[in-house]
Protein backbone atom coordinates (compact mmCIF):
# COMPACT_ATOMS: atom_id res chain seq x y z
CA UNK A 1 0.00 0.00 0.00
CA UNK A 2 1.36 3.88 -1.01
CA UNK A 3 2.01 5.36 2.03
CA UNK A 4 2.25 9.30 2.49
CA UNK A 5 -0.31 11.98 1.46
CA UNK A 6 -2.15 10.90 -1.64
CA UNK A 7 -4.45 13.66 -3.02
CA UNK A 8 -7.53 11.84 -4.43
CA UNK A 9 -8.59 13.75 -7.57
CA UNK A 10 -11.95 12.89 -9.32
CA UNK A 11 -12.21 14.23 -12.63
CA UNK A 12 -14.86 14.28 -15.78
CA UNK A 13 -12.26 11.61 -17.23
CA UNK A 14 -11.99 9.26 -14.36
CA UNK A 15 -9.48 9.18 -11.18
CA UNK A 16 -6.29 10.19 -10.34
CA UNK A 17 -3.82 9.83 -7.48
CA UNK A 18 -1.32 12.02 -6.63
CA UNK A 19 0.80 11.03 -4.16
CA UNK A 20 3.64 12.91 -2.27
CA UNK A 21 4.94 10.45 0.24
CA UNK A 22 5.86 11.51 3.67
CA UNK A 23 7.17 14.46 2.94
CA UNK A 24 4.34 15.80 0.40
CA UNK A 25 6.74 16.33 -2.05
CA UNK A 26 7.82 14.98 -5.80
CA UNK A 27 4.27 14.06 -6.35
CA UNK A 28 3.28 11.46 -9.12
CA UNK A 29 0.44 11.20 -10.95
CA UNK A 30 -1.32 7.67 -11.64
CA UNK A 31 -4.64 7.44 -13.52
CA UNK A 32 -6.84 7.39 -14.78
CA UNK A 33 -8.68 4.96 -12.79
CA UNK A 34 -12.03 3.85 -13.08
CA UNK A 35 -13.00 3.00 -16.95
CA UNK A 36 -12.59 7.00 -17.76
CA UNK A 37 -15.92 7.46 -15.76
CA UNK A 38 -16.90 10.53 -14.59
CA UNK A 39 -15.94 10.62 -10.91
CA UNK A 40 -17.49 13.26 -8.80
CA UNK A 41 -16.14 12.64 -5.49
CA UNK A 42 -13.14 10.49 -3.97
CA UNK A 43 -12.11 9.39 -0.59
CA UNK A 44 -10.39 6.89 1.33
CA UNK A 45 -9.92 5.26 4.34
CA UNK A 46 -6.82 5.89 6.46
CA UNK A 47 -7.13 2.77 8.63
CA UNK A 48 -7.35 0.17 5.72
CA UNK A 49 -6.20 2.29 2.92
CA UNK A 50 -9.74 1.59 0.74
CA UNK A 51 -10.44 4.05 -1.72
CA UNK A 52 -13.71 4.42 -3.09
CA UNK A 53 -15.08 6.90 -6.06
CA UNK A 54 -18.42 7.59 -7.08
CA UNK A 55 -19.82 8.79 -10.79
CA UNK A 56 -21.24 7.80 -13.26
CA UNK A 57 -23.63 9.15 -15.96
CA UNK A 58 -25.87 8.40 -18.71
CA UNK A 59 -24.01 6.32 -21.02
CA UNK A 60 -22.74 4.25 -18.19
CA UNK A 61 -25.66 4.55 -15.19
CA UNK A 62 -24.35 4.89 -11.43
CA UNK A 63 -21.88 3.40 -9.83
CA UNK A 64 -19.33 3.27 -6.41
CA UNK A 65 -15.94 1.84 -7.65
CA UNK A 66 -13.54 0.41 -4.91
CA UNK A 67 -9.49 -0.11 -4.51
CA UNK A 68 -8.20 -2.17 -1.29
CA UNK A 69 -4.69 -1.75 -2.90
CA UNK A 70 -3.91 2.08 -3.35
CA UNK A 71 -5.18 2.06 -7.42
CA UNK A 72 -3.68 -0.96 -8.42
CA UNK A 73 -6.76 -2.61 -9.08
CA UNK A 74 -10.24 -1.30 -9.35
CA UNK A 75 -13.94 -3.00 -8.39
CA UNK A 76 -17.30 -1.25 -9.51
CA UNK A 77 -20.51 -1.67 -7.91
CA UNK A 78 -23.15 -0.80 -10.55
CA UNK A 79 -26.19 0.70 -9.04
CA UNK A 80 -28.08 1.73 -11.93
CA UNK A 81 -27.99 1.07 -15.34
CA UNK A 82 -27.05 3.57 -18.44
CA UNK A 83 -27.67 3.93 -22.43
CA UNK A 84 -24.75 0.95 -22.70
CA UNK A 85 -26.86 -1.03 -21.23
CA UNK A 86 -30.20 -0.39 -23.92
CA UNK A 87 -28.05 -0.89 -26.46
CA UNK A 88 -26.34 -3.98 -25.55
CA UNK A 89 -29.33 -5.32 -24.58
CA UNK A 90 -30.75 -5.07 -27.90
CA UNK A 91 -27.78 -5.92 -29.86
CA UNK A 92 -25.72 -8.86 -29.56
CA UNK A 93 -22.35 -7.52 -31.66
CA UNK A 94 -23.11 -4.02 -29.04
CA UNK A 95 -22.63 -6.42 -26.40
CA UNK A 96 -19.50 -8.06 -27.52
CA UNK A 97 -18.25 -5.09 -28.17
CA UNK A 98 -18.38 -4.14 -25.07
CA UNK A 99 -17.67 -6.97 -22.89
CA UNK A 100 -21.02 -6.29 -21.97
CA UNK A 101 -22.95 -9.14 -19.81
CA UNK A 102 -26.74 -8.30 -18.25
CA UNK A 103 -26.31 -7.60 -14.79
CA UNK A 104 -29.82 -7.15 -12.10
CA UNK A 105 -28.77 -3.79 -10.92
CA UNK A 106 -30.55 -2.94 -7.56
CA UNK A 107 -31.83 0.58 -8.29
CA UNK A 108 -32.64 0.64 -12.12
CA UNK A 109 -32.61 3.94 -13.39
CA UNK A 110 -33.59 5.50 -10.34
CA UNK A 111 -30.85 8.00 -10.70
CA UNK A 112 -28.30 9.04 -13.16
CA UNK A 113 -25.08 9.59 -10.32
CA UNK A 114 -23.32 9.33 -7.15
CA UNK A 115 -22.42 12.61 -6.57
CA UNK A 116 -20.71 12.38 -3.14
CA UNK A 117 -19.63 10.04 -0.35
CA UNK A 118 -18.85 9.69 2.97
CA UNK A 119 -17.57 7.10 5.42
CA UNK A 120 -17.98 6.99 9.19
CA UNK A 121 -18.10 3.97 11.99
CA UNK A 122 -18.18 1.50 9.12
CA UNK A 123 -20.71 3.01 6.91
CA UNK A 124 -20.16 4.26 3.62
CA UNK A 125 -22.85 6.58 2.42
CA UNK A 126 -23.24 8.25 -0.53
CA UNK A 127 -25.67 10.72 -2.43
CA UNK A 128 -27.27 10.62 -5.55
CA UNK A 129 -28.77 12.94 -8.72
CA UNK A 130 -31.39 13.76 -8.07
CA UNK A 131 -31.35 13.83 -4.53
CA UNK A 132 -31.29 9.74 -2.79
CA UNK A 133 -29.30 8.61 0.25
CA UNK A 134 -27.56 5.62 0.29
CA UNK A 135 -25.54 3.11 2.97
CA UNK A 136 -23.18 0.28 2.81
CA UNK A 137 -22.61 -1.42 5.64
CA UNK A 138 -20.18 -3.98 3.81
CA UNK A 139 -17.65 -1.36 2.38
CA UNK A 140 -19.32 -0.67 -0.93
CA UNK A 141 -20.21 -4.04 -2.27
CA UNK A 142 -23.51 -3.41 -1.84
CA UNK A 143 -25.71 -0.31 -0.97
CA UNK A 144 -29.48 0.55 0.61
CA UNK A 145 -32.05 3.22 -0.04
CA UNK A 146 -32.22 4.99 3.11
CA UNK A 147 -36.39 6.20 2.55
CA UNK A 148 -36.47 8.74 5.07
CA UNK A 149 -34.69 11.52 3.25
CA UNK A 150 -36.90 11.02 0.11
CA UNK A 151 -39.95 11.08 2.10
CA UNK A 152 -38.88 14.24 4.01
CA UNK A 153 -42.51 16.49 4.02
CA UNK A 154 -40.56 19.32 2.00
CA UNK A 155 -39.63 17.11 -0.91
CA UNK A 156 -41.96 17.86 -3.34
CA UNK A 157 -41.04 21.29 -3.01
CA UNK A 158 -37.18 20.65 -3.44
CA UNK A 159 -36.11 22.48 -6.55
CA UNK A 160 -33.13 21.43 -8.72
CA UNK A 161 -29.95 23.96 -9.05
CA UNK A 162 -27.69 24.06 -12.03
CA UNK A 163 -26.07 20.64 -11.87
CA UNK A 164 -29.76 19.11 -11.07
CA UNK A 165 -31.11 18.21 -8.14
CA UNK A 166 -27.88 16.74 -6.04
CA UNK A 167 -27.41 15.32 -2.96
CA UNK A 168 -23.46 16.94 -2.58
CA UNK A 169 -22.45 17.28 0.59
CA UNK A 170 -22.31 13.98 3.53
CA UNK A 171 -21.04 15.47 6.81
CA UNK A 172 -20.91 12.86 10.12
CA UNK A 173 -19.82 13.61 13.55
CA UNK A 174 -16.68 11.40 14.32
CA UNK A 175 -18.04 10.52 17.98
CA UNK A 176 -21.97 9.92 17.20
CA UNK A 177 -22.54 7.61 14.32
CA UNK A 178 -26.31 8.62 14.38
CA UNK A 179 -25.27 12.37 13.56
CA UNK A 180 -25.20 13.14 9.78
CA UNK A 181 -25.70 16.31 7.98
CA UNK A 182 -26.43 16.56 4.46
CA UNK A 183 -26.51 19.17 1.78
CA UNK A 184 -28.94 19.17 -1.07
CA UNK A 185 -28.69 21.85 -4.04
CA UNK A 186 -31.15 23.25 -4.03
CA UNK A 187 -32.80 22.10 -0.72
CA UNK A 188 -30.28 23.34 1.60
CA UNK A 189 -29.13 21.67 4.64
CA UNK A 190 -30.22 18.25 6.81
CA UNK A 191 -29.60 17.05 9.66
CA UNK A 192 -30.08 13.23 11.37
CA UNK A 193 -29.90 11.90 14.74
CA UNK A 194 -30.80 8.41 14.09
CA UNK A 195 -28.18 7.87 11.55
CA UNK A 196 -30.23 8.80 8.78
CA UNK A 197 -33.85 7.33 9.66
CA UNK A 198 -35.37 10.76 9.55
CA UNK A 199 -34.33 14.56 8.88
CA UNK A 200 -34.63 18.04 10.01
CA UNK A 201 -34.28 20.85 7.69
CA UNK A 202 -31.59 23.12 8.99
CA UNK A 203 -32.20 26.38 7.35
CA UNK A 204 -32.99 29.10 9.65
CA UNK A 205 -31.13 32.13 9.92
CA UNK A 206 -30.12 33.16 13.79
CA UNK A 207 -31.11 36.92 12.72
CA UNK A 208 -33.76 37.36 10.74
CA UNK A 209 -33.00 40.69 9.95
CA UNK A 210 -29.95 39.22 7.70
CA UNK A 211 -32.55 38.68 4.78
CA UNK A 212 -32.28 42.55 4.40
CA UNK A 213 -31.01 44.21 1.45
CA UNK A 214 -30.65 41.08 -1.05
CA UNK A 215 -32.31 41.04 -3.94
CA UNK A 216 -30.37 37.78 -5.67
CA UNK A 217 -32.93 34.53 -6.31
CA UNK A 218 -30.83 32.39 -4.12
CA UNK A 219 -30.40 34.88 -1.26
CA UNK A 220 -31.66 34.68 2.13
CA UNK A 221 -35.57 35.43 2.88
CA UNK A 222 -38.22 34.22 4.93
CA UNK A 223 -35.70 34.09 7.49
CA UNK A 224 -33.93 31.91 5.88
CA UNK A 225 -30.69 31.33 4.10
CA UNK A 226 -30.69 30.43 0.45
CA UNK A 227 -31.66 26.64 -0.03
CA UNK A 228 -28.56 26.42 -2.79
CA UNK A 229 -25.86 25.24 -0.34
CA UNK A 230 -22.62 24.72 -2.10
CA UNK A 231 -20.62 22.79 0.45
CA UNK A 232 -20.53 22.28 4.15
CA UNK A 233 -18.27 20.87 6.67
CA UNK A 234 -18.05 20.51 10.43
CA UNK A 235 -14.99 22.06 12.55
CA UNK A 236 -12.95 19.90 14.74
CA UNK A 237 -14.75 19.71 18.36
CA UNK A 238 -17.83 18.67 20.28
CA UNK A 239 -20.08 21.45 19.79
CA UNK A 240 -21.39 21.17 16.27
CA UNK A 241 -19.70 23.87 14.65
CA UNK A 242 -20.47 23.62 11.10
CA UNK A 243 -19.64 26.31 7.88
CA UNK A 244 -21.56 26.22 4.88
CA UNK A 245 -20.45 28.16 1.31
CA UNK A 246 -23.99 28.66 -0.17
CA UNK A 247 -24.59 30.04 -3.40
CA UNK A 248 -25.01 33.56 -1.97
CA UNK A 249 -22.65 33.64 0.81
CA UNK A 250 -20.35 31.59 3.64
CA UNK A 251 -22.61 30.67 6.90
CA UNK A 252 -21.43 29.54 10.24
CA UNK A 253 -23.96 28.04 12.59
CA UNK A 254 -22.34 26.97 16.20
CA UNK A 255 -25.61 24.58 16.89
CA UNK A 256 -25.24 21.77 14.19
CA UNK A 257 -27.41 23.98 11.96
CA UNK A 258 -29.92 24.96 14.25
CA UNK A 259 -29.29 29.14 13.48
CA UNK A 260 -26.96 30.27 10.58
CA UNK A 261 -24.70 33.54 10.98
CA UNK A 262 -23.81 35.38 8.18
CA UNK A 263 -19.64 35.64 7.81
CA UNK A 264 -19.56 37.02 4.51
CA UNK A 265 -18.57 40.30 5.33
CA UNK A 266 -14.52 40.92 4.09
CA UNK A 267 -14.99 38.51 1.01
CA UNK A 268 -14.89 39.87 -2.53
CA UNK A 269 -17.82 38.20 -3.28
CA UNK A 270 -21.08 36.61 -1.99
CA UNK A 271 -20.27 33.65 -4.56
CA UNK A 272 -17.97 30.51 -4.72
CA UNK A 273 -18.02 26.44 -3.90
CA UNK A 274 -15.54 24.98 -1.48
CA UNK A 275 -15.49 25.76 2.62
CA UNK A 276 -12.40 24.12 4.41
CA UNK A 277 -11.81 23.86 7.78
CA UNK A 278 -8.87 23.15 9.99
CA UNK A 279 -8.15 19.71 11.51
CA UNK A 280 -7.92 20.62 14.86
CA UNK A 281 -8.51 24.81 14.79
CA UNK A 282 -12.11 25.32 14.98
CA UNK A 283 -11.97 29.11 14.01
CA UNK A 284 -9.54 28.94 11.18
CA UNK A 285 -11.16 28.16 8.07
CA UNK A 286 -10.70 28.61 3.98
CA UNK A 287 -12.56 29.81 1.12
CA UNK A 288 -12.22 30.08 -2.62
CA UNK A 289 -14.67 32.98 -3.91
CA UNK A 290 -15.53 33.43 -7.83
CA UNK A 291 -16.33 36.48 -9.18
CA UNK A 292 -20.51 35.58 -9.47
CA UNK A 293 -22.57 33.04 -10.78
CA UNK A 294 -23.47 35.21 -13.76
CA UNK A 295 -19.96 36.83 -14.61
CA UNK A 296 -18.08 34.11 -15.63
CA UNK A 297 -17.71 32.24 -12.39
CA UNK A 298 -13.63 32.89 -11.96
CA UNK A 299 -11.48 34.82 -9.11
CA UNK A 300 -12.16 38.41 -9.05
CA UNK A 301 -10.05 40.24 -11.05
CA UNK A 302 -8.83 37.28 -12.80
CA UNK A 303 -6.33 36.72 -9.92
CA UNK A 304 -6.64 34.04 -7.77
CA UNK A 305 -6.34 33.75 -3.98
CA UNK A 306 -7.97 31.38 -1.33
CA UNK A 307 -9.26 33.52 1.58
CA UNK A 308 -8.39 32.74 5.37
CA UNK A 309 -10.38 33.72 8.62
CA UNK A 310 -8.55 32.91 11.71
CA UNK A 311 -11.50 33.87 14.12
CA UNK A 312 -14.46 32.08 13.02
CA UNK A 313 -15.11 33.92 9.64
CA UNK A 314 -15.42 37.64 11.29
CA UNK A 315 -12.43 38.68 9.38
CA UNK A 316 -10.59 37.64 5.99
CA UNK A 317 -6.90 38.15 4.02
CA UNK A 318 -6.51 37.08 0.73
CA UNK A 319 -3.60 34.62 0.43
CA UNK A 320 -1.96 34.53 -3.41
CA UNK A 321 1.46 33.54 -2.65
CA UNK A 322 2.13 30.79 -5.81
CA UNK A 323 -1.04 31.47 -7.48
CA UNK A 324 -1.87 33.01 -10.53
CA UNK A 325 -2.57 37.10 -10.74
CA UNK A 326 -3.06 37.35 -14.03
CA UNK A 327 -5.44 36.10 -17.13
CA UNK A 328 -6.62 33.32 -14.15
CA UNK A 329 -10.17 31.96 -15.38
CA UNK A 330 -10.73 28.90 -13.75
CA UNK A 331 -13.53 27.84 -11.39
CA UNK A 332 -13.12 25.83 -8.58
CA UNK A 333 -15.96 23.14 -7.93
CA UNK A 334 -17.99 22.50 -4.65
CA UNK A 335 -16.16 19.17 -3.65
CA UNK A 336 -12.62 20.24 -5.39
CA UNK A 337 -10.65 21.54 -2.20
CA UNK A 338 -9.67 18.94 0.33
CA UNK A 339 -6.74 18.84 3.45
CA UNK A 340 -4.48 16.59 5.56
CA UNK A 341 -4.08 16.41 9.19
CA UNK A 342 -0.48 17.45 9.49
CA UNK A 343 1.20 20.17 11.30
CA UNK A 344 1.35 22.41 9.63
CA UNK A 345 -1.81 21.59 8.08
CA UNK A 346 -2.01 21.17 4.07
CA UNK A 347 -4.62 22.07 1.76
CA UNK A 348 -5.08 20.91 -2.14
CA UNK A 349 -7.39 22.47 -4.45
CA UNK A 350 -8.25 21.38 -8.30
CA UNK A 351 -9.49 23.49 -11.12
CA UNK A 352 -11.64 23.35 -14.24
CA UNK A 353 -8.44 23.55 -15.96
CA UNK A 354 -7.03 20.43 -15.07
CA UNK A 355 -4.79 21.93 -12.12
CA UNK A 356 -3.52 21.23 -8.62
CA UNK A 357 -2.76 22.91 -6.11
CA UNK A 358 -1.07 22.60 -2.55
CA UNK A 359 -0.37 24.79 0.47
CA UNK A 360 1.87 23.40 2.99
CA UNK A 361 2.13 25.88 5.35
CA UNK A 362 -1.77 26.16 6.17
CA UNK A 363 -2.75 28.36 3.03
CA UNK A 364 0.44 30.58 3.37
CA UNK A 365 2.02 29.88 0.29
CA UNK A 366 0.89 27.47 -2.74
CA UNK A 367 2.69 25.40 -5.28
CA UNK A 368 0.56 23.85 -8.23
CA UNK A 369 1.39 19.87 -8.33
CA UNK A 370 -0.44 18.53 -11.22
CA UNK A 371 -1.29 20.17 -14.15
CA UNK A 372 -3.32 19.61 -18.12
CA UNK A 373 -5.48 16.85 -16.07
CA UNK A 374 -9.59 16.87 -17.30
CA UNK A 375 -11.98 18.93 -15.32
CA UNK A 376 -11.09 18.02 -11.74
CA UNK A 377 -14.46 17.91 -9.87
CA UNK A 378 -13.34 16.51 -6.56
CA UNK A 379 -10.27 16.51 -4.50
CA UNK A 380 -9.61 14.87 -0.93
CA UNK A 381 -6.57 13.63 1.01
CA UNK A 382 -5.80 9.98 2.04
CA UNK A 383 -2.97 10.13 4.33
CA UNK A 384 -1.29 6.68 5.67
CA UNK A 385 1.83 8.05 8.08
Amino acid sequence: MTSGVTVLVGTTKGAFLLNGGTNRGGWKVKGPFCDGWPINHVIGDPESGTIWAGGGGEWSGAGVWRSVDGGETWEVTRLTKGTLDDWAANDPETAKFLNWTPQDLPFADDFSQIWSLGYAHGTLYAGTKPARFLASRDGGKSFAHLEGLANHPSADSWNPGAAGLVLHTIVSDPDNPKKLWIGISAAGVFASEDGGMTWERRNRLSNAAACEGHDHPASPRDGETGHCVHNMMRAPGDNDLLYQQNHHGVWRSADGGLNWDNITDGLPSTFGFPIRVHPRDPDTIWTLPLNGDTEGRFPPGAAAAVWKSDDGGRTWRDKREGLPQEACFFTVLRQAMGGDTRDPAGLYFGTNSGSVFASLDEGETWQEIARHLPTVLAVEVLDRG
